[in-house]
């Protein structure tokens, strides 16, 4: 839980935010943003599989497992990238310098990201062999994540504002920058409670190095890792949006940096409101079939928001609330799905690949955030989105009117998407669930025999 804690602290602020500071901060075009961003994001994905290989590669240190060095030894670069992140000096440099600031900063934030939540996203696995008490950790890392999310949510926009000359707020680089110290010492706290508080118990192969060729075959060969990967892509381009296109919506189209705190802290509330009762839920009816069905819902709410065209914040949020609960739910049962995915890809190849799995399906996430990048800057390129550096800016009707499209519309394609992939060719159920935990544990009995 603390390790989601830590990751968010850092993640809100970059996922939600680093885009506004480098257009309103900094002054770099939206376009130009989003295609370096994406651009970063896509070399980064590579970097997760690798991670993940070498992870699992990796031997078991005595008293400390597998995974958990990876944290307390990345941890370090990973903060420090992520202050470097937001200088606001920066303001003053040409355009060139600024867009090699952001491609090489950016570069740097995300490989070290990976060196730390890529071990940290397998040590799940490590912890327990029980598909419910995984999905209790799937359940306890999202409400870790909402806690921190829905902090940095509320606290940034409060102040990440300052006042011009003229008396209009405007975004400031400054505030930025001691925002993004405050989060990173609040990520090192987080980090060292989770180093110090858990234990890998459950015993994985060791040493073993991995061959890219067998890695990809039986990846292909693997239905539900495959949907899977296909799936949260999407899932995470929606999230991804969401939270960079709220931070617009609320400053351009309904003028309230009230409304803003308050819509992203909606995103994460919900996960509060949904883990007492995932569990169960997901246990009685499966987690695929409530996923589906959670996601639906969420398209039809969005939906009836787009063809509204609200003009009230209020009635906004109320709307986004009940459409945030819909998606929330996968992401909250999320890792559990990918821990299934684990076993079941064991139960095909006879292979554990924890690390190398993560890191594959965190690749299609990464993959997601840079086509979330892309899409967000290229399209509010399109709709001509002015950019600025720290002055007001009074942008056009029909800009204004794209912001509130993009910040409805999208989540109605994506999550729609990732329904119907979870309805029609995702494999595991609940009873496909229950038949792989079958196979391993006779797997692991016929181990036991042998020895």
């Amino acid at each position: 839980m603390f390790g989601d804690v830590g990751n968010c602290f850092i993640l809100s602020l970059v996922n939600g935010f680093v885009l506004k500071f480098y257009t309103d901060g900094l002054g770099v075009p939206a376009a130009i943003v989003g295609v370096t961003m994406m651009l970063t994001k896509v070399f980064d994905a590579f970097v997760d599989v690798y991670v993940g290989n070498k992870a699992d590669e990796s031997h078991v240190t005595p008293g400390e497992g597998r995974f958990r060095p990876w944290m307390r030894r990345f941890r370090y670069p990973f903060i420090l990238v992520s202050v470097l992140l937001f200088l606001p000096m920066v303001s003053g440099w040409a355009l060139p310098a600024k867009v090699a600031y952001i491609a090489v900063t950016y570069v740097l934030f995300n490989v070290f990201l990976s060196t730390v939540n890529i071990p940290y996203g397998a040590l799940a696995s490590a912890l327990s062999s029980k598909s419910d008490e995984r999905a209790s950790l799937s359940t306890y890392r999202s409400t870790g994540s909402a806690v921190a999310n829905v902090a940095t949510g509320y606290m940034i926009p409060m102040f990440m504002y300052d006042t011009d000359a003229q008396g209009n707020q405007v975004v400031s680089a400054t505030h930025f920058f001691f925002i993004a110290i405050v989060c990173g010492a609040l990520a090192y706290i987080s980090y060292e409670i989770t180093i110090r508080l858990t234990t890998e118990r459950t015993n994985v192969q060791t040493g073993r190095k991995l061959d890219a060729k067998q890695m990809v075959t039986s990846m292909f060969r693997d239905r539900a890792l495959l949907a899977l990967i296909v799936a949260d892509f999407f899932v995470v381009i929606n999230q991804q949006l969401a939270s960079i296109n709220q931070t617009y919506l609320f400053d351009t189209y309904f003028h309230s940096k009230t409304g803003m705190a308050i819509a992203v802290m909606f995103n994460f509330i919900t996960v509060l409101v949904l883990a007492p009762f995932a569990t169960g839920i997901a246990k009685r009816f499966g987690k695929r079939e409530t996923s589906v069905v959670t996601l639906l819902f969420a398209v039809v709410v969005y939906g009836v928001m787009y063809f509204a065209h609200l003009t009230d914040w209020r009635v906004y949020l109320v709307l986004m609330f009940f459409g945030a609960i819909g998606a929330g739910y996968f992401n909250l049962m999320v890792w559990a799905f990918i821990t299934d995915v684990i076993d079941h890809h064991q139960a095909l190849t006879k292979i554990r690949e924890d690390g190398t799995i993560y890191g594959l399906n965190s690749w299609a996430r990464k993959m997601g955030q840079a086509a979330s990048n892309g899409i967000s800057g290229i399209l509010l390129g399109v709709i001509g989105y002015q950019s600025s550096a720290g002055h007001a800016v009074t942008q056009s009707a029909g800009t204004v009117s794209g912001v509130y499209a993009l910040a409805t519309l999208l989540p109605v394609v994506c999550l729609g998407i990732a329904a119907l992939i979870l309805a029609f060719w995702y494999p595991l159920g609940k009873k496909e669930i229950a038949e792989t935990e079958r196979i391993l544990a006779e797997d692991r009995a016929k181990a036991a025999a042998d020895q």
